[in-house]
Order: C-alpha cells, then structure tokens, then sequence
C-alpha cells in the first residue's frame, strides 16, 4: 500500500500493515491515545481496555508499522447491531490513530483500506463508527447517519401533559448498580431488538456502562438506578448521578440521567416522574436521547428543553449488495442506483433493489441508473433518518430519474429515530 507524502517532503513508500496481537497491543492503545489526547496513560487505561479486547480478539486490531515502530492502527468490535430488520453483526470500529510525527502520509489510508477487505472476509456487511472528528470518515466511504440530543430542563418546568399515562401497579425502586444489575440486562434485553443502533451488551460491556469508580463519575456522584418494576418484573430503568450544589440563591443542584430504557410507555413516564421531581435538584440533563426522544412529547411545555444535537453512529457499507438485502424496507420499491467507492472497489457499480417489506434482493445490473452517489451518501440514509431527497438538493447524491430519491427515502425510512447511546 503506497503512503504517499501530504504535507510531508518525504518520499513515498510502503506502509506494512497486519494485524496485532496480545503483547503488541499496549503499543497500539499508545498510538491511539497520543493522537486522541487521552488525559492518562495507557498503563492507567490497559485494566479497563483488556476485558473488551480479550473477548473480543486481539486479530481485528490493526497495525500500521514504520519498520518495527508502531504507528497507527485501527480496531473493531464484532457486535451484534440492531439493524433496520432486527439484530445482525455489524463492525463496531474503534480504536482509530496515527502517531502525530506520521500524520498526513497514508498511514490511515491504508489501514482503513486494509480493514475493510478484513471485514469482508468476515462477512460483515456493515460498520458503524463514532467519530472523534467529522471531517475524517465521509472520504473513507463512511455516512453520518444518526444523531441523538442531550436534553437539558430547569426547574419548575419539568411538569409532564396531564394525559402523560401513568400506572398504579408500576414501582419505582432507587438502587445501586450492583443491586440492580440483573433486572437492567432483563430489561434491556428485552428493547435491545426493537431499538435500531443497539448493540447487544455481553458482562464486559455492562462492566463498562455501569462502571463507577471515581474516575468515571465526571465530577458527580455515584451512579444510581430508578427501577420500574411491576408484578411482572422490571419495565424499565434509568441510570443517573446527581451532583449537589448551593449558591447564594439556594440549592442549584443536577440530576444528570445516562441512560434510560423503558419497555412501555407507563415505565417511561414513571421514570420521568422520579428523576424530573427529586428534591433539591435545579436542573434535569437527560444524555444519549433519540432526536425523537419521547420527552418532546410528554413535558408539558416542550419549549423549555434545551437541546444540544450531535453525529452518532457514521454507516460503512462494506458489502453494498449484502447490506442492502438485509434491511427490511418502508415501502415497495425498484430502482437502480450507481454507487461509486474508492476504498472498497467491489461495490462500484450500478445495483438494482427490488424490495418489498421483508424481502428483498439487490443484484448487479446494466440498466440505467435512477440515482448516482458515493457509498458514504448511501451510508448516510441507511439507517432511514438522513434523507436521499436532501442530500440531491444538496447536489452531492445524483438524481437521473425524477422522483427516485424520494422513492427510495420512503422505502429506507424507519418508524424511530437510531439510538445507540455508548460510545465504543
């Protein structure tokens, strides 16, 4: 694979490129920090790294190398994602740096070539990203392809809609962690295959989300858990800090909320409830919402949430004809589309989709294409949120056929908006 020299004078040359292994991958996590600007070492961070790699498998670490020295490399998780259509692997990729003194030379470029010929031979027709920098991903074939919210309530003006449904038989119990942790994967189980953008949480990740040393605790304190529970066991759940503060004008006070799920909508609305009405507390942030969070329709003057948006989960397609035949579709639909993609070559090319409902197959065709696009484009609607029709008028998506855009947006579209809700 050529790097070639950037910003640099130096000649270009060939990167090496493999996969890592155990005893290599300190050298990788040190990589990733420097370029990440991690605020503690990689010794301070290996004994909550190991448990994800080790079940996860030091082989989909990949390594750049400068002769013998490190200096880039590229991960990814093997999860299990809900798709539009329900759960399927997808690849989780982390782990993505390139030591500063190599910026701008091709490191990262053929890594990323590297991996998605790796991911293919998997058989994994999807990867999904968090990005730490927008501007990195869309030249790598990668989409932005679903947003979530913080939401932010101050006191008095978390009343919720009088009609809001509520529940006699519902309980909510407060616990710790450790207490509740059984009933929380219960629940979460149980949402996880309705929830596109959810990826199943084996011990070690909920190790990872309910982790709550003082490191972890951002300055709040320790996590808490609002439990739903009725006669036929836990509906539901919130996890969230609090953080005690007293001014000259009384109690100012945060109640920060990290993750809510909730298998009804009375389980919801009790959790609302409980951490919108805790005593002593001024404001209310709810973190990792879908941009169609349940909340915009429950607080009685919607107005007063401020919301902060941002990019979550970017959509690769790694196998275009596979990930496509996959998904479930909104509507019927035939149309031709022309994908070009300079990472992945097998995927350029024109495909016909033929979808209906459930079933459906996509197959490569000579007819003219209805639409023309770069595979980031196609991954940037897959998860329905982000339309085809916007990204025309945008002049970045090629519509040859009038009306195909539209057609096609209808038939990707999802009935909720993604949520994945951990950064991985």
């Amino acid at each position: 694979m050529k790097k070639t020299s950037g910003h640099s004078s130096e000649p270009a040359a060939e990167w090496t490129v493999r996969p890592s292994d155990h005893d290599e991958y300190p050298e990788a996590a040190r990589v990733v920090g420097e370029a990440l600007l991690a605020p503690s070492t990689v010794e301070e961070n290996l004994p909550h790294l190991r448990p994800l790699m080790d079940e996860s498998g030091y082989d989909r670490v990949l390594v750049a190398l400068d002769g013998d020295e490190v200096v880039g490399s590229v991960n990814s998780f093997g999860f299990e994602m809900t798709m539009p259509g329900g759960p399927r692997p997808v690849a989780g990729v982390t782990g993505v740096g390139v030591w500063p003194t190599h910026r701008r030379r091709g490191v990262l470029s053929a890594l990323m070539r590297h991996q998605l010929r790796d991911l293919r031979e998997r058989g994994e027709s999807l990867a999904a990203l968090w990005a730490s920098e927008g501007a990195i991903y869309g030249r790598f074939g990668y989409g932005a392809a679903s947003m979530e919210a913080e939401l932010t309530i101050a006191r008095p003006h978390t009343a919720l809609v009088p009609d809001a449904p509520r529940d006699p038989a519902l309980t909510v119990h407060l616990l710790g962690a450790d207490a509740a942790r059984e009933q929380v994967v219960e629940v979460f189980q149980r949402v996880f295959p309705t929830q596109v953008g959810r990826f199943r949480r084996s011990d070690v990740w909920w190790d990872r989300v309910l982790r709550d040393t003082p490191d972890a605790r951002g300055g709040h304190g320790p996590l808490k858990v609002a439990l739903v529970t009725d006669a036929d066991g836990p509906q539901g759940y919130a996890l969230y800090r609090t953080r005690p503060e007293i001014g000259p004008a009384g109690w100012n006070s945060e109640l920060r909320v990290q993750e809510m799920v909730a298998a009804t909508p009375a389980a919801r609305v009790a959790l609302y409830d409980h951490v919108c009405n805790r005593d002593l507390i001024a404001t209310v942030v709810v973190d990792n919402t879908a941009v169609d969070d349940p909340l915009w329709t429950l607080l009685a003057d919607r107005q007063r949430i401020s919301a902060v948006p941002r990019t979550v989960l970017w959509m690769r397609l790694v196998d275009v004809p596979a990930a496509l035949a996959e998904r479930s579709y909104a509507a019927p639909v035939d149309t031709v589309v022309e994908i070009s993609d300079r990472y992945a070559p097998w995927n350029a090319g024109r495909w016909r989709i033929k979808a209906d409902g459930d079933d459906a197959g996509v197959e490569a065709t000579d007819a003219a294409a209805d639409l023309s696009m770069d595979v980031s484009h196609l991954g940037a609607a897959f998860l329905g949120r982000h339309t085809l029709t916007a990204q025309a008028a945008a002049g970045v998506v090629a519509e040859h056929t009038p009306g195909a855009a539209d057609r096609l947006d209808a038939a990707l579209r999802l009935p909720h908006a993604p949520l994945c809700g951990v950064v991985f």
